[in-house]
């Protein structure tokens, strides 16, 4: 019975997905199963095979993508972009979207970390693209990501710095020949899922500051970057700097 109910579960993700489950059989279900299963489970067997698998298919299948969507996107940009569609931070936000916690199976231990959930949504979520692969091939992946490529591709294309504020204020800071920014990071926060767990501030000479808060460190510096990349875009702020 307890098989029974988990295969009526796989099935109901499946019709999620966009899929006909009638092409569902044991070996399908067993595919789904194994994608879903986490190292933290004690389970065999787990996900690990198929998040290998599935990462080099996310790849392909975003390659594909951006093909088919930014035909006259230079080659640089397209690598540029496709890694913000492949990332773990992507991934999360994919397994979010798709209430993956709702079929996973994880143990005890990370089921009380709220710190591991963005980590192991985004490995489970590479492991069931890899399962899709498996069972219905590259088109049906294509086919259920797209719609969420889309809209991460937007936002990112709107971004003047393409989510890599970090990068670009480095760039503009050497282009300019004031050297490295400098960050420093703090956690101000005890509270795991807390937005503003650190604060980090950036600064470059002679007297530029900008800080930014975040759920991660990395988070933090990005949107610390980006408050200072904001203030240099105004004019009166660059030229209080080169004074």
């Amino acid at each position: 019975m307890q098989e029974a109910n988990r295969d009526q579960q796989l099935r109901l993700l499946w019709i999620e997905l966009g899929n006909n489950p009638e092409r569902l059989q044991r070996a399908e279900f067993d595919c789904l199963n194994e994608a879903l299963t986490h190292t933290s489970s004690g389970l065999h067997p787990h996900h690990e095979q198929l998040e290998f698998l599935g990462d080099a298919v996310l790849r392909l299948a975003a390659s594909e993508f951006i093909a088919m969507a930014y035909p006259q996107m230079p080659v640089g940009e397209r690598s540029s972009l496709r890694a913000q569609l492949v990332s773990d931070r992507w991934l999360a936000q994919l397994g979010e979207a798709i209430a993956i916690a709702q079929w996973w199976r994880i143990g005890p231990k990370a089921s009380g970390d709220p710190s591991a959930a963005a980590t192991i949504r985004a490995e489970l979520s590479e492991a069931l693209i890899g399962a899709v692969y498996r069972i219905a091939g590259l088109h049906t992946v294509q086919a259920w990501l797209t719609p969420h490529w889309q809209t991460s591709a937007e936002a990112v294309l709107a971004d003047p710095y393409r989510g890599n504020s970090k990068s670009a204020l480095q760039e503009w800071s050497q282009g300019q020949g004031l050297g490295l920014p400098q960050y420093s990071c703090s956690e101000v926060s005890q509270r795991h899922g807390d937005p503003k767990r650190f604060q980090a501030s950036v600064t470059l000479p002679p007297n530029f500051i900008a800080h930014g808060w975040g759920g991660s460190r990395r988070e933090a510096e990005q949107k610390a970057a980006s408050a200072l990349m904001a203030q240099l875009n105004k004019p009166s702020e660059v030229g209080a700097g080169d004074k």
